[in-house]
């Protein structure tokens, strides 16, 4: 059998973050795949999507997940612990925080720059900033 055209190895980008750092393990035109490498007490941007689809899977470590539906309603907490998953639709506000060095799976569209950041502890709110 002849594999498909295009199928192969590919190419995994490790992208350094203030947080800890992405390993970008697949992206297409049609899908990307991430592992998410958050250190303990940090946390990504308060954020939210306008095309991206995203699922993630606590692969090991325990965070705090916060979410809300808009941007004026507080966000509210949900504990993720190893084996748990939880999907972001487009305008779907949430941030990550790691209690314990965390290991994320992140599936999701192609949309990478897709990010609107309301508030960052690193600086970037409002930008698209690795």
């Amino acid at each position: 059998m002849t594999p498909a055209r295009g199928s192969g190895p590919v190419r995994v980008t490790v992208v350094p973050k203030p947080w800890g750092h992405e390993t970008i393990w697949a992206h297409t035109d049609r899908y990307v795949g991430k592992v998410l490498h958050i250190k303990a007490g940090h946390a990504l941007s308060v954020q939210y999507h306008d095309r991206k689809d995203e699922t993630i899977h606590l692969l090991s470590g325990e965070m705090i997940y916060r979410v809300s539906e808009r941007p004026e309603e507080p966000l509210h907490p949900v504990r993720l612990r190893p084996g748990e998953s939880y999907r972001n639709r487009p305008g779907h506000i949430h941030q990550m925080e790691a209690v314990t060095d965390c290991d994320v799976l992140e599936a999701s569209t192609p949309d990478l720059d897709d990010v609107v950041r309301l508030s960052d502890r690193y600086g970037r709110a409002g930008t698209n900033a690795p």
